[in-house]
């Protein structure tokens, strides 16, 4: 039978489950990475499972959120995250070292091999073959534990490339025209699989572009095949051994297929608050912009540094905005010192940040009130830039530095000038001195795990009762996001490790009295529209409003990580069979619901207080329901152990 990509890697990895659409399988994982903001969690998490070394091929702790040291809190985490690394087997990438998904990229990413990472861009490893994916840092440290990894089996959206892009359009645009066409809902169920005669023309660092944002389409993962372009990127870094030829079969079906003519593709922008606001540029050129990010780990490669070099040299970055530039990795910065590229960038004005996520987590260059932002990175949520009223567009390396030399919205075609041809060295400069290998077993034994004040004990959460009883203790609309429910920042993203400290802020940025609120109710229900949890992996959007007593979050449709993050962490999830039920509950309402074993699909939510009673659904599966009703993932895990 003729399989696609996606097909032939879960049939080297399956362990159980049926593999048809919507069931759920259980997986192999060959490979694990986490960074610092999840990291933290997910390895008290690990400690308490019990296992004494790591049983994945591969496991990698890099630290590239929290770099921002402006107290003891992240200095402490880091030293935590590299004790731990030291004492159960895991590669420690030190902080400065670069973003973790670039990095992976460049070290350890190979085709043919499952990766799952407690952060949502983790499918950027896609783009070499890897079947990628984000998940809950419980999640990962139940795979770093020997534990299989269960998703519910895809369907497999095939999307053929045509031709090849046009002069001053790039991969980002790629992943834009995705997006314009299937929104942030349309990958839900799906993993995206690229293929066709258009994929030649798209380098590594293209396709891990598309694979990385691709996340913003609600999909499971991307991918592309692993082909001559991946042997030789593979090869210029110095690992031609990992390299494994992946294709899909002549005549493999997909359940769905896109087909994009890349020459058509046009410079696209997101607009604010979402991924999926696509428009081309030409239409809202002329925009006053008052800043310009370059960066992040969908646009940090060398090729989208070296493009935005190229576009500034010799100029100024506009009097009317400033422009920050983050490298994805020290490899990428010793490339652009080389060549000079370095050198350009700040001579035209640039800010050169660390190499790490910054900017784009809220971790650091903020806008200015009301700003217009324009960044090539892969989220535009409200507030996420860490300025509630400024308005964020998304958009290609080449626009973000026309755009910084204009002073306003800039359709790169429109620079007076011809693309450059630019092309990856044959070599890649290899230095793996920041990048800490796992000790032996005979000196791990010995290190000491080092915990700062910071680090707080996980909390312990009861079995459910059979009965869930409380009030509406919060409604909310549609595409609620991650960052809502947990917000990023420079003041909260150092609490991850310390639940009842970051618990103050959920929901800050939806109504900032709800955790008061919740505590004095001592819990209740969340109330919910469609694609509930989009974004993030980050678990604490399931943990903290958890530790307030948060019952149960009942919506018309969710997110996949972040559904699998309420199960894990004892929130029961459930949908409205009827979307026109959402509109007849209200914040306040007396609600009770029967849950029982939760083996059934259907169960009744009772509101007491209008009298009334409306049928929910859910897509539990049996273990899920199992892991709930025991409180969570990890008292399940350790009455299996």
């Amino acid at each position: 039978m003729a399989r696609t990509l996606v097909q032939k890697i879960i049939d080297q990895h399956h362990i159980d489950g049926k593999k048809t659409p919507g069931q759920e399988i259980a997986l192999k994982i060959d490979q694990t990475l986490t960074q610092d903001a999840t990291g933290t969690m997910a390895y008290l998490q690990f400690e308490a499972i019990g296992v004494d070394r790591v049983k994945t091929d591969l496991s990698v702790s890099y630290v590239d959120h929290n770099t921002l040291q402006s107290d003891f809190k992240n200095a402490d985490d880091h030293r935590f995250l590299q004790s731990v690394a030291n004492r159960y087997g895991l590669y420690f990438s030190r902080p400065g070292n670069g973003i973790c998904h670039q990095l992976h990229l460049e070290n350890f990413a190979k085709p043919g091999t499952t990766l799952i990472g407690s952060d949502s861009h983790t499918p950027t490893a896609g783009g070499v073959g890897a079947m990628a994916m984000g998940a809950g840092g419980l999640d990962v440290a139940a795979a770093m534990a020997g534990m299989p990894f269960r998703i519910k089996y895809p369907k497999i959206m095939g999307i053929k490339l045509t031709h090849a892009l046009q002069d001053w359009v790039s991969a980002k645009d790629v992943i834009l025209e995705v997006l314009r066409r299937i929104d942030v809902k349309g990958g839900v169920g799906y993993v995206i699989e690229y293929f066709g005669d258009g994929v030649k023309t798209l380098s590594v660092p293209d396709r891990a572009t598309i694979t990385n944002m691709g996340t913003e389409t609600g999909c499971t993962t991307s991918i592309f095949p692993s082909d001559d372009v991946t042997r030789a990127f593979l090869k210029a870094e110095g690992r031609e051994a990992d390299f494994s030829e992946l294709l899909p079969d002549g005549d493999a079906a997909y359940d769905e297929i896109i087909e994009i003519d890349l020459a058509q593709v046009e410079p696209l922008a997101a607009c604010p608050h979402s991924p999926g606001k696509v428009k081309p540029v030409r239409e809202l050129a002329g925009m006053a912009v008052q800043q310009v990010g370059i960066g992040s780990c969908t646009n940090s490669s060398l090729r989208d540094m070296e493009m935005a070099a190229w576009i500034m040299g010799g100029q100024t970055v506009a009097e009317s905005l400033h422009m920050v530039v983050n490298p994805g990795s020290r490899q990428v910065v010793e490339h652009l010192i080389e060549s000079g590229a370095y050198r350009k960038l700040v001579a035209a004005g640039a800010r050169m940040l660390e190499n790490s996520c910054g900017a784009c987590i809220g971790m650091g260059a903020a806008p200015s009130s009301g700003a217009v932002s324009v960044r090539t990175y892969n989220r535009n949520f409200l507030g996420r830039s860490g300025t509630k009223d400024a308005d964020v567009y998304l958009v290609s390396p080449e626009t973000a530095a026309a755009t910084a030399l204009n002073g306003k919205l800039t359709d790169p075609r429109d620079l007076a000038v011809s693309c450059p041809d630019l092309s990856l060295p044959d070599r890649f400069i290899v230095n793996s001195n920041m990048m800490m290998p796992p000790l032996p077993d005979e000196k791990a034994c010995c290190v000491e795990v080092v915990r700062g004040p910071n680090i707080a004990p996980l909390p312990e959460f009861l079995p459910l009762s059979d009965t869930l009883s409380g009030q509406v203790i919060l409604k909310v609309e549609d595409d609620i996001t991650t960052d809502h429910i947990m917000p990023a920042g420079a003041k909260i993203l150092p609490l991850r490790s310390n639940i009842p400290e970051i618990s103050k802020f959920v929901f800050e940025v939806v109504d900032p009295e709800f955790p008061d609120r919740a505590l004095a109710k001592k819990g209740g229900f969340v109330i919910g529209g469609d694609n509930y949890g989009q974004g993030s992996s980050r678990e604490h959007a399931a943990l903290a409003p958890k530790y307030l007593g948060v019952k149960a979050v009942i919506v018309k449709s969710f997110a996949r990580i972040h559904l699998a993050n309420l199960i894990n962490f004892g929130i029961v999830p459930l949908t409205f069979e009827h979307s026109a039920d959402y509109d007849a509950i209200d914040l306040g309402d007396e609600l009770d619901i029967e849950i029982n074993d939760l083996v059934g699909r259907r169960i009744v939510l009772n509101n007491k207080t209008k009298n009334t009673a409306y049928n929910l659904t859910h897509s539990l599966s049996l273990l899920d329901a199992q892991i709930l009703k025991t409180g969570g993932k990890l008292p399940w895990i350790k009455s299996q152990v």
